[in-house]
């Protein structure tokens, strides 16, 4: 009976033995199949050029104002303050990252980057109270029709 007893857990350890290697396996095959795809880019790609030149981005024109100076001279409270640290500090670990990835041309990366300025403004613009998002629509206004009025004062170059 003690042999019978003992035959019968060295058979379910088999087993066991069995299951587990065959999840293993079943696991790497997984790894294996995600993986390969990666490693047969990386070794049929053929290396790219270093770009020399940078294109100048044609979306809007640079002004001398900066969005941020939209927010100067505001009276923040404590917790906004903290708040307005922390996103701070989220975006500019962000854009860290951005300016570090290899893989992004110059123009995505400043893409990115617009993108995350614009991204930072709107979160602190949320952070204010109605009287300091008047004052700051203000300010934006009188931003742009500064700039509005500095376009028509340029001579337009003739054809």
């Amino acid at each position: 009976m003690k042999q019978h007893a003992s035959l019968k857990i060295r058979i379910r350890m088999h087993m066991n033995k069995n299951r587990f290697s065959a999840r293993v396996t079943v696991a790497a095959g997984f790894l294996l199949l995600c993986a390969a795809p990666g490693l047969t880019r990386a070794q049929s790609s053929p290396p790219r050029p270093a770009q020399t030149h940078k294109a100048p981005p044609a979306a809007r024109p640079k002004s001398d104002a900066q969005p941020t100076e939209d927010f100067a001279g505001l009276k923040y409270t404590d917790d906004q303050k903290e708040k307005i640290d922390q996103i701070h500090q989220d975006m500019k670990s962000r854009m860290d990252l951005v300016v570090k990835d290899e893989k992004l041309s110059p123009d995505q990366k400043d893409a990115m980057l617009q993108g995350y300025r614009r991204l930072e403004r709107s979160q602190v613009f949320k952070l204010l109270t109605p009287e300091q998002q008047r004052e700051v629509r203000k300010r934006i206004s009188a931003r742009r029709a500064a700039e509005q009025e500095k376009k028509k004062k340029k001579p337009s170059l003739p054809k």
